[in-house]
């Protein structure tokens, strides 16, 4: 019996129900393995140092090479030098993004430079940018070990991230937000403000957040730059050793420090957690605020 259009229909239209059912499952799958592997790490960093936890562990300073004491002015010095990257690198990469995304052209050269520059640094590994922010930041300008030479190395580090995802969010916001601010006789400018930032803001949110762990997790690119002194700095010109790098010395060189190391580990994954939860929070509601009409 021929085949008539009507079953030829519904057995293609069965056919892509079952295959968006195994898309959604393997969907399922992915996030339930990627969710076990976060939680795994978590328990084991919560069963090897939450006994170690404490308010004196956070405040005190180490003693015994980390042994004893705590961690409060490492916990400074890695929040100045994540602060003094982000404060150097996001005006540099959000201009960036936004001069590549809505004012040059896609196939033109400067366009193509930059971008072609960006991918460069963006595989450049850390330990070279170390090497480079000890010669330039630390020796050829002066600033020697330092909070300060630490956070400018890492915020070269981190423009390949900031300009590529804000770029990226930007360029996946529909062009009829542009044709519709130019139909209403806005300037580029107000629409890029009024209109294309808001709707970019979750891709530039993640772009952040990605930043933020990269800077807070790295080690290498600080060993040669913010330097390895663990006492409380007095200015940013001041040596500090950074809590990842903290970490990597209690467990691979000193003896008997795998229980500060694992409450190390642990505080840095809890603070990541509140800067991560916060931020996102905090651009949920300005994108509400901005979009949403009152």
């Amino acid at each position: 019996m021929p085949e008539t259009p009507r079953n030829r229909s519904m057995r293609h239209a069965a056919k892509n129900r079952w295959r968006d059912r195994w898309l959604r499952w393997l969907v399922y799958a992915t996030v339930a393995m990627i969710s076990c592997v976060f939680l795994w790490i978590l328990f084991d960093l919560v069963r090897g140092g939450v006994a170690h936890l404490s308010w004196g562990f956070l405040t005190d300073s180490p003693r015994d090479a980390g042994r004893a004491g705590g961690i409060g002015p490492i916990l400074v010095s890695t929040l100045l030098i994540v602060s003094v990257a982000l404060a150097s690198a996001l005006p540099l990469a959000w201009s960036t993004a936004i001069l590549l995304a809505e004012f040059v052209p896609t196939a033109s050269w400067p366009g193509r430079v930059i971008r072609f520059s960006l991918q460069v640094l963006a595989s450049v590994p850390s330990i070279v940018f170390g090497l480079f922010g000890n010669a330039f930041f630390s020796v050829y300008l002066g600033m020697g070990f330092s909070i300060l030479s630490g956070g400018l190395t890492l915020a070269c580090m981190l423009l390949p991230i900031l300009v590529s995802t804000a770029e990226a969010g930007l360029r996946s916001v529909p062009a009829h937000y542009r044709l519709s601010g130019a139909a209403l006789g806005l300037s580029r400018m107000a629409v890029l403000f009024q209109l294309l930032l808001p709707a970019a803001l979750p891709a530039w949110v993640a772009g952040l957040l990605l930043g933020i762990g990269r800077a807070a997790a790295e080690t290498a690119a600080l060993l040669f730059t913010s330097g390895y002194v663990d006492r409380m700095p007095e200015s940013l010109l001041d040596s500090g050793r950074a809590l990842a790098l903290h970490i990597f010395d209690l467990s691979m060189n000193v003896p008997g420090g795998d229980a500060p190391a694992y409450a190390s580990a642990l505080v840095l994954v809890i603070l990541l957690l509140l800067i991560n939860t916060s931020a996102l929070l905090l651009a949920q509601a300005w994108q509400r605020k901005r979009i949403v009409p009152s």
